[in-house]
């Protein structure tokens, strides 16, 4: 096969004569293998071809109208860019509500501060008051009148002795025939009643000491002292004051917890120590610390053990002689927290804790839950202290600088 092969590739280049070289005969068996040699010259041209018309199909297949190149997909047409949404037209900033004119706070705080007032106190105002009205409407003035109006006074618990000096008064303005009915004996019951708070309605004035303005509060467990603090604190807050609490009812671990409760909600720092201590002596850290931090306000918690009383006494006049050692000033308010609802119980009471570190003002709470708010009256009569705060519920804003003639106003107001 090499050799002819080898032959092959000489005879190739060479002129070849058309005929083929009659010596290749002989030599060359006849086997399938020349036979496929043979043939391979043969096909030599065509193997040639079907290239080309490989080639030329190419071609041809390339010059195919190219399967009309899937007509482009037409580029989708570009989903034109959606129309930039539209920037929705920014939501025209709805119109700024105009800032609704500021609903002037004080007309408004007023207006319905009178009505949760004059709500709180319907159950006193029955008694008297509006309920009184009708008691006097038609009729002369006469001894059985003015035992009716008694008898309603006492029950709204105004007490003996404050009911009596009401009804001299209204006696004598009869006898000297300045009231011709009972319309005019109730109009003067009313202005003789709110004359009798116009003296003790003096606010609290927290600006007029030197240091921290000191206020020791006192009372009996279970009259909303300790929350009275805690509204007092938040109040104050509010005003731009800085304020310190000084657990001082070592007694009851509920009064130290609820004080840091209300410290924690308002951000209040608080003085406390373990149950059991010393009250004068948290007192007294208290005092320095609001001292050294210049703080504004410290008010002071103290116990409230009644059955105690001889005890209880001692211990608050120590922690007022223990306050005088860092401010001879203080304390500057030793205000007496009373439930309204003890009536004439809240007499002894006032009597008890003035005796033992004369106070210099009181706060009435629960108003909003009894019948016997009367009983103000006679704590304005007996010891003419200064009402500072009144109680009417259970919000902070409840919790209200006295107002006599206000006060006075809701209890005779006409019922809605």
């Amino acid at each position: 096969m090499s050799k002819f092969f080898g032959w092959f590739k000489k005879d190739k280049p060479a002129p070849v004569d058309d005929k083929p070289t009659p010596q290749a005969e002989p030599s060359i068996p006849a086997t399938e293998e020349n036979e496929s040699t043979v043939a391979t010259p043969e096909t030599t041209a065509p193997a040639l071809a079907p290239e080309a018309i490989t080639e030329v199909e190419t071609t041809t297949a390339d010059i195919t109208p190219e399967p009309e190149p899937e007509p482009e997909p037409e580029p989708e047409p570009e989903p034109e860019p959606e129309p930039e949404p539209e920037p929705e037209p920014e939501p025209e900033p709805e119109p700024e509500p105009e800032p609704e004119p500021e609903p002037e706070p004080e007309p408004t705080s007023k207006t319905g501060f009178f009505a949760r007032l004059k709500q709180s106190l319907s159950r006193t105002s029955s008694n008297i008051g509006s309920g009184i009205a009708s008691l006097f409407r038609g009729k002369k003035i006469d001894d059985e009148l003015f035992e009716e109006l008694e008898t309603q006074l006492l029950v709204a618990d105004v007490g003996i002795n404050t009911t009596g000096t009401i009804i001299q008064q209204l006696t004598e303005g009869a006898k000297r025939g300045q009231l011709r009915d009972g319309d005019a004996l109730y109009g003067l019951l009313k202005t003789q009643m709110a004359g009798m708070l116009e003296g003790v309605s003096r606010p609290l004035d927290v600006n007029s000491a030197s240091g921290p303005f000191v206020i020791l509060m006192v009372g009996v467990n279970g009259v909303g002292k300790t929350t009275t603090i805690g509204k007092l604190a938040k109040q104050f807050q509010q005003q731009g004051k800085s304020v310190m609490l000084a657990a001082g009812d070592t007694f009851r671990a509920a009064a130290v917890e609820q004080l840091q409760t209300w410290g924690e909600r308002n951000k209040i720092q608080v003085v406390a120590q373990h149950t059991g201590a010393d009250s004068a002596s948290v007192i007294f850290d208290a005092l320095q610390s609001a001292k050294s931090r210049n703080v504004d306000i410290l008010i002071a918690d103290t116990a409230g053990r009644l059955q105690n009383k001889d005890n209880l006494m001692e211990e608050l006049k120590k922690i007022v002689r223990v306050m005088k050692k860092i401010d001879p000033e203080a304390p500057h308010e030793i205000m007496l927290t009373l439930d309204a609802g003890t009536g004439q119980n809240a007499i002894s009471q006032a009597r008890l804790f003035n005796q033992a570190v004369g106070l210099t003002g009181l706060c009435l709470t629960k108003l909003d839950g009894t019948a016997k708010g009367g009983v103000i009256f006679a704590l304005a009569d007996q010891f003419s202290l200064p009402i500072r705060y009144i109680g009417v519920g259970e919000g902070i804003d409840d919790l209200r600088p006295f107002d006599g003639p206000q006060f006075v106003d809701a209890l005779f107001a006409e019922k809605d």
